[in-house]
């Protein structure tokens, strides 16, 4: 199905809005959940956080913000679901249009501003998904990914905490793992909060705050952005050894437009946005290999960045990463594309 969902994407999807298409997409993969819920898992196992992961794939987060999917796309073959970002309250993100697609990069472009229903609603979702999930049944690991509200000031550091602290004290007790996103480029000055000094205040509030609201201990991790310096790298992965984090996703979205096919003129049209999928190949692999480096075995690192072929996906566990993760190349490569991978991954 790989070529004629290529030849679908390329001469039909292409001229349909990205953000409808999503929606639409999305619905008809939940209408599918009954059937795709019975399907036989892909790839193997494996151990990271002290959880058991049914693959080493899974969906990074941005795909399925409000936890109304998580099971179905486990039935396509993701091994995790990351849903989020989600933030204290609810937002409608920044106007539309927001999403774009450079098809010669086979990449997007996106500024959509953590437009979610807020940890609450979030929340209730997921209760009353444990509620009624079957005694014993199997399904994806889940991720929460949080971050911050738009509204609170990134320099006042008890707001930034307090929200963040809101989102964790209603979604840990739901969560496998817990993410702190500070490094998506839509939500103005949440960058900052990738400084050491700010970052590190931070994942401490929020690992008190998930103790707190749960009897387990849920394994917390921070989302970075491949924009930062190799010795800013580095300091994260210094900070996240000397709290005791569990792990780190590298990387988030890029704001630089080095190197791409398309044409000038359909870049500048595009604006301003974080960029994902192909173009970003290069330097997540090279954030990882960093953060391996610094940090051995001591932490689990999830990779995700440009992964589209079963290759990528090798050469990126290959430079240390534990689980990677997918999106823009679910959009490109079509619903066959989390199988093919995770099956692919299973000698990694």
């Amino acid at each position: 199905m790989g070529r004629p969902y290529r030849l679908l994407f390329d001469h039909v999807l292409t001229r349909t809005d990205p953000e409808e298409a999503h929606h639409g997409a999305f619905r008809a993969i939940r209408q599918a959940a009954p059937a795709l819920t019975r399907l036989p898992s892909a790839g193997e196992p494996v151990e990271a956080l002290g959880l058991t992961f049914p693959n080493r794939l899974g969906l990074a987060a941005g795909f399925d913000k409000n936890a109304v999917g998580i099971d179905a796309l486990g039935g396509l073959g993701f091994g995790h679901v990351e849903i989020g970002t989600v933030t204290g309250e609810a937002q409608p993100g920044n106007p539309t249009p927001r999403l774009f697609r450079l098809v010669s990069d086979r990449a997007v472009v996106n500024r959509m501003g953590f437009n979610n229903d807020g940890a609450e609603a979030v929340a209730r979702r997921l209760k009353e998904r444990l509620d009624r999930r079957p005694a014993g049944a199997l399904g994806p690991v889940l991720g929460v990914n949080i971050g911050k509200t738009k509204v609170v000031p990134e320099d006042d550091q008890a707001a930034v905490e307090a929200d963040y602290g809101k989102s964790t004290r209603l979604l840990a007790p739901y969560a496998d793992y817990l993410v702190v996103n500070v490094s998506s480029p839509n939500t103005p000055g949440l960058r900052s909060l990738q400084a050491v000094e700010k970052l590190g205040p931070l994942l401490q509030h929020v690992r008190a705050t998930a103790e707190a609201a749960t009897d387990r201990r849920v394994p917390l991790l921070v989302k970075i952005a491949p924009d930062l310096a190799d010795e800013d790298v580095l300091g994260v992965a210094d900070l996240a050894l000397a709290i005791g984090l569990d792990g780190i996703i590298a990387t988030n979205t890029t704001i630089s437009r080095a190197g791409l096919r398309s044409h000038p003129s359909s870049i500048a049209d595009v604006g301003a946005g974080g960029l994902s999928g192909r173009p970003l190949t290069v330097r997540a692999l090279d954030v990882m290999r960093l953060l391996r480096g610094r940090v051995g075995d001591r932490l689990t690192l999830i990779g995700v960045g440009g992964i589209t072929t079963v290759e990528d996906a090798r050469e990126r566990v290959a430079a240390g990463a534990d689980l990677v993760q997918g999106y823009t190349a679910f959009i490109y490569e079509g619903p066959l594309w989390p199988r093919r991978i995770a099956k692919g991954l299973t000698s990694a």
